[in-house]
């Protein structure tokens, strides 16, 4: 089996949570990466622990800043390999007290950045007949999930866009796949138990059985079993899995 030793590595939202998982995962496969996100400080922290590591400050809403972004990562590390569209936020609003705002905020953060910087490097993988495009989705965006309307509509995007654009790309050596967390033990999980908690009477222990009810694990998915996954999907050998959504939430969704 090839390895992914020097593939060039373009990881959003890169320096926490998940994304820094992921970034630790695929560093030690020995591949260039560049992170991207909005707080360049938590950017630069991470990449002095990484070798061949590059932080880009990106916010993936805007267009100018993207293309800039995606033009400094192929100035230092080349041609981007494998993208992993991993940035997003979630709102927490029962639907009839959402602001046009807020739907706007979730589409732009979880969908339109996967766009845009889809849009960055596939004319390059197209190029070079190779390329991994994975997206972290959510359950979310395979099932509903109350007071998070706009965040399920942008995810259940994420995941059409990805089987649409895993046939355009069927015949150029690229894979598009999907990856699907339940709750995952991250800074974002813990913001939504503090929300939860100071909006009603449970206490955060009550908070986390009802989020964990519809999990037959009972447990939150660790940031660490995510990114195993996108190491798995990103290999050679993988070439075969595409267009697919993958859930990793303990059985939640099957």
């Amino acid at each position: 089996m090839e390895t992914l030793q020097e593939k060039h590595v373009v990881i959003t939202g890169g320096g926490s949570g998940i994304g820094a998982a992921i970034t630790d995962a695929l560093a030690e496969k020995g591949t260039r990466i560049t992170i991207m996100g909005r707080k360049l400080d938590r950017l630069q922290e991470k990449v002095k622990t990484i070798k061949q590591a590059f932080a880009v400050s990106v916010d993936v809403t805007d267009l100018d800043q993207v293309e800039q972004g995606f033009a400094k990562a192929v100035a230092n590390h080349g041609t981007v390999d494998i993208l992993i569209n991993n940035a997003g936020n979630a709102i927490s609003v029962p639907f009839h007290k959402m602001g046009l705002e807020d739907w706007n905020t979730m589409l732009a953060v979880n969908l339109n950045g996967v766009f845009n910087c889809t849009q960055a490097c596939l004319p390059s993988m197209r190029k070079q007949k190779w390329g991994r495009i994975i997206n972290i989705a959510s359950t979310a965006g395979l099932k509903g999930y109350a007071y998070v309307s706009a965040y399920c509509a942008a995810k259940h995007g994420v995941i059409g866009l990805t089987r649409a654009l895993a046939l355009e790309t069927a015949l150029d050596g690229i894979t598009v796949n999907a990856v699907c967390p339940g709750y995952t033990e991250t800074a974002l999980t813990e913001a939504a138990i503090e929300n939860i908690f100071q909006k009603t009477n449970y206490t955060k222990a009550e908070v986390q059985m009802q989020l964990l009810q519809n999990n037959p694990q009972k447990r939150f998915v660790q940031p660490e079993e995510i990114a195993n996954t996108v190491f798995w999907l990103c290999q050679h050998d993988s070439k075969s899995i595409t267009g697919q959504a993958v859930p990793v939430a303990g059985g939640e969704v099957m």
